[in-house]
């Protein structure tokens, strides 16, 4: 049987609404030299790959999957829809701290975008944890695990992002400030998935 042949319905609905919104941004940003988020869109279509070829191993719920697109796409939003002089990510959601002009900004849109993507990815992992280690269901260990991994996924995430510093000139990235912000929210996201996710398990009968 091919690999095509094993994907459900549900699944291939994910992939052509990904495959659409790539396509579309991947379109914007060309059109406007924005050369910095090529490096995302291809990191994304490695990710895509990487979910797409796990679907039977980790069979995948599909409200997770459209958790894992949506969350794709509110990251090319973010880096593609102008907001005035600057774009989504660096717009101000909430006044809490700072009024946008300077790195300690709070609750701005890239950070609500770390918090929720990692959050997912903790919830992903724990998926596939305790799917393979059935044993471990109910434990610290099956918390702990997804949610560190989360946030070590989540420095990865800065690593790309540090990669477009180095090899595109004039990218909205930020510096140390920011990239400790998003270390803070990446990891309050992974906790808050676990939290979660420990509350529904034990609410079970």
């Amino acid at each position: 049987m091919s690999f095509l042949a094993t994907i459900r319905p549900a699944e291939k609905a994910v992939a052509g609404f990904v495959l659409f919104y790539l396509a579309v941004f991947s379109a914007w940003f060309f059109s406007i030299g924005n050369n910095e988020f090529i490096i995302y869109i291809v990191t994304m279509l490695v990710l895509m790959g990487l979910i797409g070829s796990t679907l039977r191993v980790g069979e995948y719920p599909p409200r997770m999957l459209w958790a894992l697109a949506i969350w794709g796409l509110l990251h090319c939003a973010g880096g593609g829809v102008p907001m005035g002089d600057t774009v989504l990510y660096a717009t101000q959601v909430i006044p809490l701290v700072g009024n946008g002009d300077t790195e300690m900004t709070l609750l701005k849109y890239d950070q609500l975008v770390h918090a929720l993507g990692f959050a997912v990815t903790a919830w992903v992992l724990w998926h596939v944890f305790t799917r393979h280690y059935p044993d471990t269901r109910g434990t610290w260990t099956a918390y702990a695990f997804p949610a560190l991994a989360s946030m070590g996924l989540g420095a990865v995430n800065e690593i790309i992002e540090f990669s477009a510093v180095v090899i595109v000139q004039d990218t909205g990235v930020g510096g140390y400030v920011n990239t400790a912000l998003d270390l803070c929210f990446n990891g309050a996201g992974a906790l808050i998935a676990v939290l979660v996710i420990a509350w529904t398990q034990r609410a079970r009968p």
